[in-house]
């Protein structure tokens, strides 16, 4: 009877540990990175349609740039006064990827990156402001990171230029439940929704088209098995633990 009871109690250990014990495979991000590696790569941001673009015109005469930099006027009533609130206006690119800016009209941007943007602009001005300087920003740029993550949630960028790991990283980085070998990435190109699929554990993607990330592109982490498990597990809880005891009082009954 002792022998039985202590085959059934290390049995029990046994299987606690081998359940409860995590392989650092399913943890570990770049698993295989070499000692030393250079990886080249290159990103310049590209506007699509719904962007909101701030655009600014400079010149050295300010006159002549000024019809080109709109500005939007709210006023405020005070028991002082009114008080006078200016803002640049900006401009949302359509679903021809098209803007209309001031006095020269239609102009396409969606497809170009921020360098080619502000070229295509320049050269529209170059008849009315010939040392124009023009800077562009893209007020919407933001990822949404979803799932296993710590914080969850839409992230603004203000650099425009961002990987998936600092995205993460924003996020609080994956729960010790996150599947580090299949995530998902959502991200629209000409108005399609492409489902992406993603191995941290492995560098290669380092050198994927998803390593920087687009506007509004979307990161969803699912759960692994354990987290999956372990939902189906909790509620029933009490319910496995008298069918163990069921089963263990059984054997000690039959090997007395």
């Amino acid at each position: 009877m002792k022998s039985a009871k202590k085959y059934i109690f290390f049995s029990v250990i046994i299987g606690l540990l081998i359940t409860s014990c995590a392989s650092k495979q399913n943890i570990l991000y770049l698993q295989d990175t070499p000692s030393s590696s250079e990886i080249t790569s290159s990103y310049d941001t590209k506007i699509k349609s719904d962007d909101i673009l701030l655009i600014i015109v400079s010149s050295e005469n300010a006159e002549v740039a000024a019809p080109y930099n709109l500005k939007l006027v709210s006023i405020q009533n005070h028991k002082q006064g009114n008080i006078i609130n200016e803002q640049m206006q900006s401009y949302i690119v359509d679903k021809k990827g098209e803007i209309d800016f001031p006095l020269i009209g239609n102009i396409k941007l969606g497809g170009l990156t921020k360098t080619e943007a502000v070229a295509t602009i320049k050269d529209k001005l170059k008849e009315h402001v010939s040392d124009a300087v023009v800077n562009l920003r893209i007020l919407n740029y933001k990822i949404t990171v979803l799932g296993e993550v710590n914080k969850p949630g839409a992230v603004s960028i203000p650099s425009e230029r961002i990987t998936i790991l600092e995205a993460l990283g924003m996020a609080g980085d994956l729960t010790i439940y996150g599947n580090r070998k299949n995530v998902l990435l959502i991200r629209e190109v000409n108005g399609v929704k492409t489902m992406n699929r993603i191995d941290l554990t492995k560098t290669d993607f380092v050198s994927s088209p998803y390593y920087y990330l687009d506007q509004n592109d979307v990161i969803y982490v699912e759960p692994n098995k354990t987290k999956v498990n372990s939902s189906v597990i909790g509620p029933n809880v009490s319910v496995g633990i008298s069918v163990v005891s069921l089963i263990i009082t059984v054997i000690v009954l039959v090997t007395q």
